[in-house]
């Protein structure tokens, strides 16, 4: 199967230039793709998985992937699909962004090793240096202001007000894919459904650039959709906050439990965007999803495969052991980096190393109302300290019952969870 019929399979493909060309195209020559990524922030989310996923896709089949990090266009800030401006970073803070970027890139993609390597460019290589006078002339020039506003990031824009500096973004990004086929023979641009006003506007920079020299231009874009869940919100968010690729930001353990807690009806459909499965294997888990929903198999390959291709296999055995003992109430087995992960959002309270009452840790956590309350709690059952329950009002919680001297967990009822540090 080809590359191009592949991602149609996959429901990869939203829009295309040609249909026809590219698939002509792709299957007479090893060509040059790229796809860019701004430095918004200093690290990727799973938004970006697709694109960087789809650079893997086209590695495999053979071709020339180049991942843009936009040092440059960072600078401005694309207007696509926002209804305000976004604040512009400075240098310094931009060059940080696109540092963190390209190293996050280069780990998750295999840069520049191989016989068949990923590519990394920065498109502050020729938008830094470029004056004023020549973006007016070797650009600009070529850009009609009525074609300009009729391209959906701008016109969404035009009630509520659009700067010049974002109405610029369109040219600068149309500059990468002319620079990008100049110096590397680039003739595919790919990019999220947001950005086809950009990648055909480059498209039309490539041809008229170059209108009067005798050279039979081909130059394609495609899009992936935007990918939403069937719940109807935002693919990639969770309690309001981004999932990054950054395990600074978002441990392994919340990676994974994200991608376990997939709907099912989403769960087959995240297998053919994200993974490198055969369409047999997805088939076969999506009928497990039908018949036996109750055993979430689907989830955990999913949450498998994304975990050990984001942070590796050791992430990946950390994560599945933390959400075993989560599940058993078997704590013991924990070390303390794996509760640092695992209780990472939980209520925390920080004690002397000393020893205490349980009666007098429960109020002093805010665990239990008061001593009464706590009497009444451990009395009934519903204290666990490391997963053991304890009933002893009169027990006191010492050294022994400290993970790694560092931590205790206590559980009231069945599924709330304090950490206690020390």
């Amino acid at each position: 199967m080809d590359i191009l019929q592949d991602l149609e399979n996959r429901g990869l493909v939203h829009q295309v230039t040609d249909r026809e060309g590219l698939e002509k195209h792709l299957k007479e020559n090893q060509i040059t793709l790229y796809c860019g990524f701004d430095p918004t922030a200093d690290s990727l989310h799973i938004g970006h998985l697709v694109p960087l996923t789809m650079l893997k896709r086209f590695q495999q089949a053979g071709h020339k992937p180049i991942a843009l990090v936009g040092g440059g266009t960072g600078m401005i800030g694309d207007p696509s699909g926002r209804s305000s401006e976004r604040s512009l970073n400075t240098s310094e803070v931009v060059h940080g962004f696109t540092e963190k970027i390209r190293e996050q890139i280069s780990k998750l993609v295999d840069i520049d090793q191989g016989d068949n390597p990923v590519q990394s460019r920065n498109n502050h290589d020729w938008l830094g240096n470029m004056t004023i006078i020549d973006f007016l002339r070797d650009a600009g020039k070529h850009f009609g202001i009525n074609y300009m506003l009729a391209k959906e990031s701008v016109s969404a824009r035009i009630e509520q007000g659009i700067t010049f500096t974002e109405f610029s973004y369109m040219i600068l990004q149309s500059l990468d894919y002319l620079k990008l086929y100049e110096q590397e023979n680039c003739t595919l641009q790919i990019g999220g459904s947001d950005q086809w006003g950009n990648i055909t506007a480059g498209m039309e920079l490539i041809r008229r650039s170059r209108e009067d020299e005798d050279e039979q231009i081909k130059v394609f874009g495609l899009t992936v959709p935007l990918i939403t869940k069937a719940d109807g919100t935002k693919f990639g968010k969770t309690a309001g906050n981004a999932v990054w690729l950054d395990p600074e930001k978002t441990t392994p353990y919340e990676f994974y439990q994200f991608w376990i807690n997939t709907d099912d009806r989403d769960v087959a459909k995240f297998l053919r965007y994200f993974t490198f499965l055969s369409e047999e294997e997805i088939a076969k888990l999506e009928q497990e999803v039908e018949q036996h929903p109750e055993n979430r198999v689907a989830q955990k390959r999913l949450a498998e495969e994304m975990t050990r291709s984001i942070h590796g296999e050791a992430a990946l055995e950390q994560a599945t052991k933390i959400s075993a003992a989560l599940f058993s109430g078997d704590l013991k087995e924990l070390s303390a980096h794996d509760i640092e992960q695992g209780f990472k959002d939980v209520p925390t309270y920080t004690s002397e190393k000393e020893n205490i009452g349980l009666v007098d840790l429960l109020v002093q956590a805010s665990i239990s109302s008061s001593k009464r309350q706590a009497r009444e709690d451990i009395g009934n059952g519903a204290v666990y300290i490391n997963g053991e329950r304890k009933q002893d009002v009169n027990y006191i919680v010492s050294a022994d019952d400290r993970i790694e001297d560092q931590f205790i967990i206590i559980r009231r009822g069945k599924k709330k969870y304090f950490l206690v540090q020390f």
